[in-house]
């Protein structure tokens, strides 16, 4: 992506007999990888160089109508076997394309790139390519959300096993857990929507941020100089640049961008993983296609192999933001050129790998399958160990001694853990305290007290009061494109 960088980009092969990034060619979506093609970064160069002759000739400078005609007429025109060649000369990748775009503009040939550095087409054109990225995925990170929340509202009182440790814990509810996905992604949201709008454009200022050329070309003016750069920023949409720069942008911001990108996979790894556990405990399943294989050995198999691909690819997300991490520490007093090939790979990788699990989790979260018969064998499995506390205590209210049905309640509990882990055997704590005289004062309310409901706490209610307070407001901005269905490439 960087420009004014490595002198020696080749234009890659696009058939079976040359490498291709999976990323683009198996997995993220057509408008992702067109962001991030020669076709956009090229033609977004021309536009800036059209934006500054425009703004330039706004302030005075003697560029003519004829001039800015031509090069408008041109944005599209790009002759890429000519800029390969250029660059094969050059060695400079920028002045390669400004005497490509210059052929085919004579008139505005002398005026093209006019007081700018490499940087000028380079850092903006990859901020405004960041910008766009972002765009692109918040709606899609909207949609995932929109449909986890439908999932949980749905299944909000579906009582299931909890785990800590992935040991048996207190009971939950299906939507629940939901929930705790939606709310990492909830987070993800705004922090994806704080780093785009706080974003902000290179600008105009020269080859080591002092803006001195565009001081020379206004003879001085530094007022000018100023609404130069306010021009350029407006066009190119942003609200603000920044002030100070050396040659390149801070790549501090390569790191806000990564970050949150990484923070996303953290989520989505999580979300996944729990999904490949429970398809394991045959409690949920994602999506099976009718003609799916599992495996080519074992025709029985069910994998959940979108979630293990969501997984795979998070875990690159996340190990991307190391070299914005060490891009930005070795950049040396103004600018060293040790960032650009690093960049151009790594921020790229980045949106293509959060845009293919983001289209992924959508295709899941369509599909996600429940097996609550399951659920509630596995809780009746549990459950008797959970509830012995409310018998004792409705052994106490019936009149009995709590330090005697606790000692009676502990003998039969490991009496039924033995058959359980010995023999193999089902959790019949039950059928032992209802063939024991002494629990007759509550044997008409164990089928109460073994209520897999009354074992969920406030879980219902706190999954209507979080998609009502947080959920829905935060996805109210993306209502219009919350229909769209997920379309996953392979």
């Amino acid at each position: 992506m960087a420009a004014g960088g490595d002198r020696g980009g080749r234009e890659a092969a696009c058939g079976h007999d040359s490498y291709r990034s999976p990323l683009a060619s198996r997995y993220a979506s057509p408008e992702m990888c067109f962001l991030f093609s020669d076709k956009y970064k090229f033609r977004t160069w021309r536009q800036l160089w059209l934006w500054l002759a425009e703004a330039e000739q706004a302030l005075g400078l003697p560029i003519t109508d004829e001039q800015i005609q031509e090069m408008k007429s041109n944005l599209d025109n790009i002759d890429f076997k000519m800029a390969a060649e250029e660059e094969k000369q050059l060695r400079h990748d920028v002045m390669a394309h400004v005497h490509t775009f210059a052929h085919c503009c004579p008139k505005a040939a002398g005026i093209i790139h006019l007081g700018a550095t490499s940087c000028y087409v380079g850092d903006n054109t990859d901020l405004i390519i960041l910008r766009n990225a972002f765009d692109l995925l918040l709606p899609k990170l909207a949609r995932v959300i929109s449909r986890l929340a439908d999932f949980a509202k749905e299944r909000a009182d579906l009582p299931t096993l909890g785990f800590t440790h992935f040991q048996p814990a207190q009971l939950t509810t299906v939507g629940k857990r939901c929930c705790l996905w939606i709310q990492d992604l909830c987070m993800d949201l705004q922090s994806l929507k704080r780093v785009r709008d706080e974003l902000r454009f290179r600008g105009v200022k020269g080859t080591t941020g002092t803006q001195a050329s565009f001081l020379q070309l206004f003879e001085g003016d530094d007022q000018k100089v100023e609404q130069l750069d306010k021009m350029v920023t407006e066009k190119a949409g942003f609200k603000r640049a920044f002030i100070i720069t050396g040659q390149t942008y801070t790549r501090k911001v390569d790191i806000e961008v990564l970050s949150v990108l990484a923070s996303l996979g953290a989520s989505v790894h999580k979300i996944c993983t729990d999904i490949r556990l429970l398809a394991n405990l045959k409690e949920m399943e994602e999506p099976f296609e009718k003609q799916q294989i599992g495996s080519s050995a074992m025709p029985y198999k069910r994998n959940p192999m979108r979630s293990e691909r969501c997984c795979s690819l998070a875990r690159h997300l996340m190990a991307l933001v190391a070299d914005p991490l060490q891009t930005a520490s070795v950049q040396w007093l103004e600018r060293t050129l040790d960032d650009s090939a690093n960049r151009r790979i790594c921020l790229a990788e980045a949106f293509l790998t959060a845009d293919t699990v983001l289209n992924t989790l959508q295709n899941i979260s369509e599909g996600l399958v429940v097996y609550p018969k399951v659920i509630e064998r596995r809780i009746r499995q549990e459950l008797p160990f959970m509830a012995t506390e409310n018998i004792i205590m409705a052994m106490v209210k019936a009149g009995g001694n709590r330090q005697d049905c606790h000692e009676k309640i502990r003998v039969l509990s490991q009496q039924a853990a033995a058959v359980v882990k010995q023999e193999g055997g089902d959790n019949d704590l039950i059928e032992r305290i209802q063939a024991d005289a002494y629990f007759s004062p509550i044997h008409s309310q164990l089928d109460h007290l073994l209520d897999p409901s009354s074992f969920t706490g406030r879980a219902s209610q706190q999954v209507q009061r979080f998609l009502e307070e947080e959920v829905c407001p935060l996805l109210k901005p993306y209502e219009s494109v919350m229909k769209v269905k997920a379309e996953l490439c392979l």
